[in-house]
Formats: structure tokens, sequence, C-alpha cells
């Protein structure tokens, strides 16, 4: 096998669809998968800066991200490009499921924010989840996607 080809077989493209819809597909390196957890890292894929006020992700940001098969979130370790770490940003989702260098990632609204020092923990976008409607289509994904901000 020439490098190229192992080079390639290390990639795969994160997709995270909301609603039906990819909002946004990203090459990532793949560091491990077990049959359970799935570990990839990838640059901060967003285009430009996203502020949130206590944190920003921005350009030269990488991300060392977990995906599960079996589990209601994605956990994603923020640092800059210096490598100083920033946080953790926790995607609520279904199990995230890989197909070929596809992996697919169910985002439903909630999100979870716990900054490097561990003194800032925030609950984020509960108004979006709340204005899905998950709760009245899948009662029982949103009784998941709730239990796994716990």
């Amino acid at each position: 096998m020439s490098a190229n080809s192992a080079d390639a077989a290390a990639l795969v493209e994160v997709v995270l669809v909301k609603s039906g819809r990819t909002k946004i597909r990203y090459p990532a390196e793949l560091l491990a998968d077990d049959g359970t957890r799935i570990a990839v890292r990838a640059p901060w894929a967003g285009a430009g800066v996203r502020d949130f006020g206590f944190v920003r992700f921005e350009a030269g940001d990488v991300f060392t991200e977990y995906y599960w098969r079996d589990r209601w979130y994605a956990v994603k370790e923020v640092r800059s490009a210096t490598g100083a770490l920033k946080g953790w940003y926790c995607d609520i989702t279904r199990p995230t499921r890989r197909s070929d260098a596809d992996l697919v990632v169910e985002d439903l609204d909630l999100d979870l924010w716990r900054s490097a020092d561990g003194t800032d923990v925030r609950r984020l976008d509960e108004d979006e989840f709340a204005d899905s409607g998950l709760a009245r289509t899948d009662p029982e994904a949103a009784a998941r996607a709730l239990a796994a901000l716990v």
C-alpha cells in the first residue's frame, strides 16, 4: 500500500445532520474506531470565527472529537492553535453511524460547554431543542437527549 492510500484510509468525513438536512460536512483524521467509540481530529471547520461570548472557535483551533455508536452525545475537546486547552463542547446527538468514509451525526439541538478550568459549565440551545418539536414527534428520543445532559 502506498503512503497516499494509507493517508486516505485514515480520513473520514464528519457529516452533521440537523432536522434531516446536512448542516456541515468536513474531513477529519481518524484516530481510532474500536467498534463502539470513534475518535477523530479536525481543524475548526466553521466559516470564520464563532464567538459565543464565553469561548471563541476560530481558524487554527483543533477539535479532537469522540463519537459513540451507543450513546446520545459526542464530546469535542477544543484547543487553540498554540495547543492551549479551551474546553469541551458536548453535542447531544443520536448514536453515531459510520458508513464507509462517512461519520453521520444527527444533532438534537442541545449542547453543553465546560471550560478548561471547569469553572464554567453551560447548557446551551435549550430553546432550540424546545422549538424543534422533538418531544412531540419522537418523545423517546427527546427523553434520551435530555437524559444525556445529566
